[in-house]
């Protein structure tokens, strides 16, 4: 504000300060002299009650009724809770001490493959993740991914209802729907529905899709994920002319030669094949020989880390290199003009001749289909097969071309031949290669149903989004990348009522409301039932 005299009224405001009495303090010359102007701009500051704050009593009196006022808002907004008694246990369950933990074998599924695990519990909650010590894929060991799983169990960002275009809605009104599109199917062989999941290695949800198929011939099943194996099943079929899972043994190998292969922090397998790795080169009891192992690779890994010898090569360099340690080995590779780094490829080849039978050649999983060929070819020439490397029956339920099998989803939608499909799983909205132009292509689908822990952008896009299950919250089972089978057991009772990929397949079936429990069982009792067990009705699968 301005302070000219001529604005103030000087004589007044030496009038008034030649009777007062005591200290007084102004925040201004305006205050002071009580000018018309501040006085508009205190009450355009202070609307209500403006004038109480210069009286001590009140401004008390004003504290006091707004405290009141706000007090009682409060207990408008609460309302009368019901009484909730805490009764002890009528017959208190033996294993339960409070403050004990319990564990529990189960299994989770990350890649394509299955870790065995322990879950800890205390009174009757997931608390901590470890391995089973007794699983022949973790032998007690487990990675980042189990350990912050049960983190996910409690994760408030969930998906914790099932809707129908954003509405709530009861699963008796989804089955009601399925129930309508069943019928109209059956007419047709369902030709179509489509049902779209990622890579699966559960023999009992396995079973279901193929009954699944088995009751509508004219149906199609496709899976996909963003990081999946395509190199490694082309390259399978490449060499032995169908896929093959490889099982590696790395505590039998004195050699190892890594192509790109990141195997002691990635991949199937990877807890035993670290701790078959860590025990060979163990120099303990009078041991005084471990293996050796030759890295070549573009980027730096923690396997490469680990390397004896390592050579950074470009990726396009990756091949050509490969290509010439085979032909050191006899394997016919045709012609080859890569020169470089010859005394590495020669000191490679001679020491892989040497240890012949007790080495191993690994590719790394998105190399091409040819390296994983020419990796097959090198382990049969050593004689490594049988060895340090043995081939079995596929994991996988359907080992096919997941970019592929996409594609073709796509194909048929474009050709209006998808009346309704069924997501298990995954987010292909957002993880779909972006050259497939998945997100339009989708939408013309005239009935879409997505299971999924969150609601993301796939879900967004779907009429129907179905919360999905924890696996410490259903039964399931899951195979090892050896093939051992091993049952999911859950810990809790879902927590916001979801379903599992196996209740929302029986929704196709006519026992719509079968629980997975009774799903996972009534398999398992078939096949062990029918006398099949050992390798291939228990789990393991049949070496080659």
């Amino acid at each position: 504000m301005s302070t000219n005299d001529d604005q103030l009224d000087m004589d007044s405001i030496r009038a008034r300060l030649s009777t007062s009495h005591g200290k007084e303090y102004w925040r201004s010359l305006e205050e002071l002299a009580e000018t018309p102007e501040f006085e508009e701009l205190l009450h355009r500051e202070f609307p209500r009650q403006a004038s109480e704050w210069n009286d001590p009593a009140g401004r008390r009196k004003f504290l006091q009724l707004m405290g009141a006022s706000l007090a009682l808002a409060g207990l408008t907004a609460c309302t009368r809770q019901p009484p909730e008694n805490i009764a002890p246990y009528i017959r208190q369950p033996e294993e339960i001490v409070p403050g004990n933990p319990l564990f529990y074998a189960t299994a989770m599924t990350l890649g394509g493959a299955a870790s065995g695990l322990l879950a800890e519990s205390h009174e009757g909650r997931p608390t901590k993740i470890e391995g089973n010590p007794e699983h022949p894929a973790s032998l007690g060991a487990t990675d980042l991914f189990a350990q912050a799983s049960v983190l996910g169990l409690y994760d408030p960002d969930r998906s914790q209802t099932l809707t129908y275009l954003g509405d709530t809605r009861p699963y008796a009104a989804f089955l009601g729907q399925i129930r309508s599109v069943v019928l109209a199917q059956q007419a047709i062989q369902g030709a179509g529905l489509r049902i779209l999941t990622e890579t699966v290695n559960s023999p009992a949800l396995a079973d279901q899709l193929r009954q699944f198929l088995a009751d509508f011939p004219s149906a199609k099943w496709h899976e996909y994920e963003p990081a999946n194996r395509d190199s490694v099943r082309a390259g399978a079929r490449l060499a032995f002319g169908e896929p093959v899972n490889t099982i590696y043994h790395f505590d039998r190998a004195d050699v190892i030669f890594a192509i790109d292969s990141d195997f002691l922090s990635s991949g199937p397998g990877h807890l035993r094949y670290v701790r078959d790795f860590s025990a060979k080169r163990r120099l303990a009891e009078g041991k005084s020989d471990m293996s050796r192992l030759y890295e070549i690779e573009s980027t730096l890994s923690l396997t490469g880390a680990k390397a004896d010898h390592r050579l950074p090569l470009r990726p396009s360099e990756i091949e050509p290199f490969a290509r010439a340690v085979a032909a050191k080995l006899g394997v016919q590779t045709g012609a080859s003009s890569y020169t470089a780094h010859t005394d590495w490829i020669d000191t490679l080849a001679g020491d892989l001749r040497q240890h012949s039978g007790k080495s191993i050649v690994i590719p790394g999983d998105y190399q091409s289909p040819f390296v994983h060929a020419l990796s097959a070819a090198m382990n049969q020439a050593l004689g490594n097969v049988g060895n340090t490397v043995t081939y079995t029956d596929p994991i996988e339920a359907n080992p096919a071309d997941q970019t592929s099998s996409l594609s073709e989803l796509l194909q048929d939608i474009d050709a209006n031949k998808v009346d309704a499909l069924v997501i298990l799983g995954g987010n292909p909205v957002y993880s779909a290669p972006a050259d497939l132009n998945f997100k339009e292509r989708f939408q013309k689908v005239g009935l879409r149903i997505h299971l999924s822990l969150y609601n993301d952008e796939t879900s967004e896009l779907c009429q129907w989004h179905i919360p999905e299950t924890h696996y410490l919250e259903s039964w399931s089972d899951a195979r090892a990348y050896d093939g051992t089978a091993s049952i999911v057991q859950p810990l809790i009772a879902p927590l916001y009522r979801g379903k599992s990929a196996h209740e929302v397949l029986a929704a196709f079936s006519s026992q719509p409301e079968r629980t997975s429990y009774d799903i996972v069982r009534g398999y398992w009792q078939t096949r062990m039932g029918a006398g099949e067990q050992g390798s291939r009705g228990a789990g393991e699968q049949g070496s080659r």
